[in-house]
């Protein structure tokens, strides 16, 4: 650790800042606390390696970390301070801080997923037992969770409908507005360490190798990178804002068409509160929640909630209050080849290796692969979509990901499970030329366009002269989707019937679930022996703007751009956490409806 610290402040105007998920300098309420009255400031960054595996999170979103980080140490050196990066167990290295760097206050932004809020809970207390006080300050999203579910009249009530949470939400105070960003900090030197100590890390020296970063998001972590992006994106493009419709963006676009901003959400390089606030600060007439851009940012409130409210085992369908119980199936190989893109279905596959490459994937991508995985054709569990999602995507966010994941599956939140995504006709009405597909499986690139959706029906000499023969070259189709999501959705009226008789029978569902090898489950925030990296989080991983969600809502309507967007769009429903529900929704009607993904 570092050399011991001078002691000639009083303890409590010493004072350490552990940054987690806000990586920046605006909107910190959690850092202005810790700054109050302190005259010496340690803030620090823990890279905790029980989330530092490169086997199971991708160089991609740990290379966005690290780029955020150094831009964070780049703004607090500005200041006249330093950002000091400590490698250990946040329960083994903390208790070692507070002896050597003698402080008397430790200051954090909330964290409300499962794994965090137990952490935490040892930190305080470890802080207690030194009589160091510790202090967690909401910041993360719009509202606080625990707000939300007060409010609804407790967790159980905490409305699992997007349009009945509109109507909690607007029966809060809006957002507070951004706090101000500090201009002055206390000075590095007076914290006594020396320069060479707790400096930022290579990649490298994390254990990832520096060439598999292949994301367009290199070179642009940071809270620096975001409010640029904020601007570009956003502020300087109104007319875009008002007419912004999530389901009208295009998932075979060959550039992301929506803000690129959910990365920066994910790791609070970007406050939720200041994209909020810029969001309403637009003049005129826009679309409203779920499909405006403020309508994504509520997405993202609402899975945070229903998160909150389910507990740890939101992450897993066994023991999940919300999750449907399905006996779904397990299939090593499937799930090996959905992962690697090699379904034999070209708009799959394609998409899976964008994932793959980008750590990125529009929302309307995400619902596609991940309806394919689970309920339209492989009948695969969404905890492996989850868990798979979770290492590859750069703005995996643990709340995010697992309920637009089970709104895919139609686990839970959307029931229309007999709506199914076609792995041909849904991309090709947009991309008839199959320009995604030639760009993300470049053997493709000469394919005629008649055949590049369904490559099996271009007769033999035709795929030998194009380079992409079925079966040699380029796979086979692992299952025959008519067939296959036939069988599907008799399978699931069959666990929906289970649900209505009642408990035994959804207790048998969720024994053959567990039987079948379901355990690579995200339990608590991560999947067993792969946990996103929380400390460094829409929907799928996120939504593309970092808070859609699954689908459903308010249908699409002018507001005024100068109220609030949350009340306008609040359909009149009965009272939040109770009431009878809409009927659910067609899958058309969610497209026309829905803002994110199975967290981009």
């Amino acid at each position: 650790m570092s050399a011991t610290a001078s002691s000639a402040a009083p303890l409590a105007s010493r004072s350490i800042y552990i940054f987690r998920k806000a990586l920046r300098l605006h909107d910190n309420e959690s850092l202005l606390s810790a700054v109050a009255g302190a005259t010496v400031l340690f803030p620090v960054f823990i890279l905790d390696p029980h989330f530092c595996r490169p086997a199971t999170l991708h160089a991609n979103r740990f290379n966005f970390l690290l780029e955020s980080l150094a831009d964070l140490d780049a703004s607090l050196r500005a200041l006249g301070s330093r950002l000091f990066v400590v490698r250990g167990a946040p329960a083994t290295v903390l208790p070692t801080l507070l002896t050597e760097w003698r402080v008397g206050r430790v200051t954090w932004e909330d964290d409300t997923e499962p794994y965090a809020q137990e952490r935490d809970a040892v930190l305080s207390a470890l802080c207690a037992a030194r009589g160091v006080a510790s202090t967690a300050v909401h910041g993360h999203t719009l509202w606080a969770p625990a707000a939300l579910a007060a409010r609804a009249g407790g967790a159980a009530r905490v409305p699992s409908s997007y349009e009945s949470f509109l109507k909690l939400a607007a029966s809060l105070p809006p957002p507070p507005k951004p706090f101000p960003r500090p201009t002055a900090l206390p000075p590095a030197a007076a914290c006594g360490v020396s320069e060479g100590m707790h400096g930022l890390p290579t990649l490298a020296a994390c254990g990832y190798d520096p060439a598999a970063v292949t994301t367009f998001f290199r070179g642009g972590g940071g809270e620096t990178a975001a409010l640029a992006r904020l601007r570009a994106r956003v502020e300087t493009r109104q007319d875009w804002v008002r007419h912004f419709s999530k389901p009208h963006t295009n998932p075979t676009a060959l550039a992301p068409d929506t803000t690129g901003l959910s990365p920066h959400l994910k790791f609070g390089c970007l406050g939720a509160r200041t994209f909020y606030w810029a969001l309403e600060g637009v003049p005129g007439k826009a679309t409203a929640p779920p499909v405006s851009l403020t309508g994504q940012l509520l997405w993202r409130d609402f899975f945070y909630a229903q998160a909150w409210a389910a507990g740890r085992n939101f992450g897993v369908m066994v023991g999940n209050p919300l999750c449907r119980q399905v006996a779904w199936g397990y299939d090593a190989a499937l799930l090996e080849a959905w992962e690697r893109g090699r379904t034999g279905y070209p708009w799959i596959d394609a998409c899976m290796a964008q994932l793959r490459r980008d750590g990125w994937l529009h929302h309307l991508g995400r619902h596609a692969v991940a309806c394919f995985l689970t309920r339209g054709d492989l009948w695969q569990s969404w905890e492996h979509g989850a868990r798979i999602f979770d290492k590859y995507l750069v703005d995996s966010d643990w709340a995010l990901n697992n309920g637009n994941w089970m709104w895919l599956s139609c686990s839970a939140f959307y029931y229309q499970y007999f709506k199914v995504y076609s792995p041909v006709s849904f991309a090709k009405k947009l991309d008839p030329n199959g320009d995604y597909i030639r760009k993300f499986l470049p053997q493709f690139k000469d394919f005629p366009a008649k055949f590049i959706y369904e490559p099996w029906e271009a007769p033999l000499a035709v795929q030998r002269a194009h380079g992409v023969e079925v079966g040699v070259g380029y796979p086979a189709r692992v299952v025959i989707h008519d067939t296959a999501s036939r069988a599907n959705k008799e399978r699931m009226a069959q666990a929906y019937e289970a649900h209505k008789e009642g408990r035994g029978a959804e207790q048998a569902a969720a024994a053959a679930h567990l039987a079948k090898g379901a355990g690579a489950a995200q339990v608590g925030g991560a999947a067993a022996g792969s946990r996103a990296w929380k400390d460094a989080p829409a929907e799928g991983g996120g939504g593309d703007e970092g808070g859609g969600g699954g689908g459903g809502g308010a249908s699409s309507s002018s507001s005024s751009g100068s109220s609030s967007a949350v009340a306008a769009a609040a359909p009149a429903l009965p009272a939040a956490g109770g009431g009878k529900r809409r009927r659910q929704e067609s899958l058309e009607e969610a497209l026309a409806r829905q803002g994110g993904a199975a967290k981009k």
